[in-house]
């Protein structure tokens, strides 16, 4: 009998450590419903993959530091400036693929420049919907991007896969339509942001970002809490999720998603903004 008991008395304190370490998974969501996607530490649920194809540089080039992800740590100032196409160019992959959801990210420029930084000044971003991790990818791109040349934000902006419908002014920044935008021609590439001036550039403060994606049918960029880019009609569902090095030292950190299992109408979040 005593046996027994000791038995009973094992299984119970396993039981019971098998639902702390579930609670203890649970509380890794917040209030919010955002889970962590990059832990921090290691790159569980992630790969890495840059232009030259070479693993061992590619760590280097995404350094996990603080808990974050620093982008060309351990490079110098100024190298391989106007080279165009660089090994060092690519990006960190979820392994996963994911459809409808918000991600939220936060990131900060830092100091040193890189690649082909003429032509593009502070440049990285971040992949969705991805559907083939070339170097670059195909999939719909949030873009990070900051003109020193001309103080100009593009964080924001659209680029890659086309959204097929997308509203915007005179200057070809997003605009809604009740505000005077025009509905635009299908188009590949570039579509701006709505002109901002509630970014951090240069001067080592963060940027809180969003991306509401819900299927092919919409996705809303955010940035600093405001509605930057709306597009409609994407030309992808699904897909992985990407973070980019390019032409310049960049932190990223927080990145969290939330996802959904249907379809939430777009109003949800625009009466929100």
């Amino acid at each position: 009998m005593i046996k027994v008991a000791v038995k009973v008395a094992i299984f119970c304190i396993a039981v019971v450590a098998i639902n702390a370490c579930k609670v203890a998974q649970k509380t890794k969501i917040d209030k919010d419903g955002f889970e962590p996607l990059f832990n921090g530490k290691n790159w569980d649920g992630w790969y890495l993959k840059i232009r030259s194809g070479d693993s061992v540089l590619a760590t280097k080039v995404y350094a996990i530091e603080n808990g974050m992800v620093h982008v060309f740590k351990d490079f110098a100032d100024s190298s391989d400036l106007n080279t165009g196409k660089n090994p060092t160019h690519g990006l960190f992959y979820t392994n996963k693929k994911y459809s409808k959801y918000i991600l939220k990210f936060e990131y900060k420029w830092g100091k040193k420049i890189t690649n082909n930084f003429a032509s593009f000044q502070y440049d990285a971003g971040v992949y969705y919907h991805v559907i083939d991790d070339a170097i670059w990818p195909k999939g719909v791109e949030y873009q990070v991007r900051y003109n020193h040349l001309k103080n100009k934000n593009h964080t924001g902006d659209y680029w890659g896969l086309p959204v097929n419908e997308w509203t915007a002014n005179d200057q070809n920044e997003f605009t809604f339509l009740a505000e005077g935008g025009t509905l635009k021609p299908v188009k590949q590439g570039e579509h701006l942001a709505t002109a901002t001036t509630n970014f951090n550039a240069l001067n080592n403060k963060w940027n809180e970002c969003e991306i509401i994606v819900m299927g092919n049918e919409y996705s809303i960029h955010k940035l600093n809490g405001d509605i930057v880019n709306v597009g409609k009609k994407l030309a992808v569902s699904a897909g992985i999720i990407g973070f980019q090095s390019e032409t310049a030292e960049i932190y990223y950190k927080n990145i969290m998603i939330k996802e959904f299992k249907e379809i939430v109408p777009i109003e949800e979040f625009l009466k929100k903004n």
